[in-house]
């Protein structure tokens, strides 16, 4: 037997005297010291931005794990953000989440912004079309071309360009407008139209100046065959975003984010482009067809002009799906792409719009 008195024993309800003095407790389920993994600060894009331990791990059916203090983490059931493991179907019910939520602001905003903008350049289409004048000058000679051929065509590409340069400043203001109420109304917070197009109307210089430049780029990729216009289209379609929520680096950071999750964004923007292409090839589709009993002349009289008018208001209302299934599609990928680079949720990239 020892001669050593047994050691005491805390009574029942004391605390442990491993723990006195400061001595940190046990840590909560999902806490891990010193991190292995998640978003160590200073770090990714976002540099200096603190750590939170536990990342939600998040499987389709199953419970979520993990932790993030409230208003700072990855929420699985946020309005706009899908956490990575959320798959198409958590992508697919943000997007028809957000235009549940925002479709009465964002119908009048996308009519002025993109609808307007198109129907008018339809008719400028009509009013510069030489044809008429071609098919005179061709009818005794159809080997020849016409006397005015260079000066028409001039005429009509300066005009049909002029007014797509003009009217894309207006729709990047839409953009703009049309982002703004989506991330505002995830987070809760009031939105009214005209304050939409307020926001709108200042970020739209710099949204434009962008969309150019992405438009030269895609432009000239299309002439080397074509498949390199498309590559560009994909990898620049968070350039957009990017610009309006950081405002800076917007073709290097849609550049990166692209090839970082190249499987995610491919998949989810090609959904975006099947919407945007079936929308709009139906909408161009019905006013073609439409416009064919107004002839090649429909503004020389009163009655065909109101009809092929007409025919151009339809056709531009019928795109209005299109537009806004690409404003919607185009944010909610975007939020989705920054939930996998750190914390993220919608009040936070509410704020980062300024």
């Amino acid at each position: 037997m020892s001669d050593q008195p047994p050691q005491a024993t805390p009574p029942s309800g004391d605390p442990d005297p491993a723990t006195a003095g400061g001595a940190s407790a046990p840590q909560p389920q999902g806490w891990v010291f010193p991190p292995t993994g998640g978003f160590p600060a200073g770090s990714g894009p976002y540099g200096g931005q603190p750590w939170y331990p536990g990342a939600p791990v998040v499987y389709p059916g199953q419970p979520v794990h993990g932790w993030y203090p409230p208003g700072h983490g990855l929420d699985p059931a946020d309005p706009l953000v899908t956490p990575p493991g959320g798959g198409v179907s958590g992508w697919f019910d943000r997007c028809v989440g957000a235009v549940r939520r925002g479709w009465k602001p964002l119908l009048p905003i996308l009519l002025l912004t993109q609808v307007l903008p198109a129907v008018v350049l339809s008719v400028l289409a009509l009013v510069v079309d030489p044809s008429a004048r071609w098919n005179e000058s061709m009818a005794d000679d159809p080997a020849a071309l016409p006397d005015t051929f260079l000066a028409d065509l001039g005429t009509m590409m300066a005009v049909l360009i002029g007014g797509a340069l003009l009217f894309g400043l207006v729709q990047s203001l839409g953009w703009a407008a049309g982002t703004w109420v989506v991330a505002r109304q995830a987070a809760g917070q009031p939105v009214t139209v005209g304050a939409a197009l307020g926001y709108g109307l200042r970020r739209a210089p710099g949204l434009w100046g962008w969309t150019l430049l992405m438009s030269v780029i895609i432009g000239l990729g299309v002439c080397f065959c074509v498949i390199p216009g498309i590559y560009f289209a994909f990898a620049l379609s968070m350039a957009g975003p990017v610009y309006l929520f950081e405002r800076q680096h917007p073709i290097g950071r849609s550049y990166r984010m692209f090839h970082d999750r190249l499987g995610l964004l491919l998949g989810r923007v090609a959904l975006v482009a099947a919407a945007v292409i079936v929308g709009g090839g139906a909408a161009g589709l019905v006013e073609g067809i439409g416009s064919l009993p107004f002839g090649v002349t429909p503004l020389e009289s009163p009655g065909t002009a109101v009809g092929a008018i007409a025919v151009a208001v339809l056709g531009g209302v019928l795109g209005l799906p299109a537009h806004l299934a690409q404003l919607v599609g185009l944010v909610a990928t975007y939020a989705e792409q920054r939930a996998h680079e750190g914390p993220v949720d919608s009040t936070r990239l509410a704020g980062e719009l300024g």
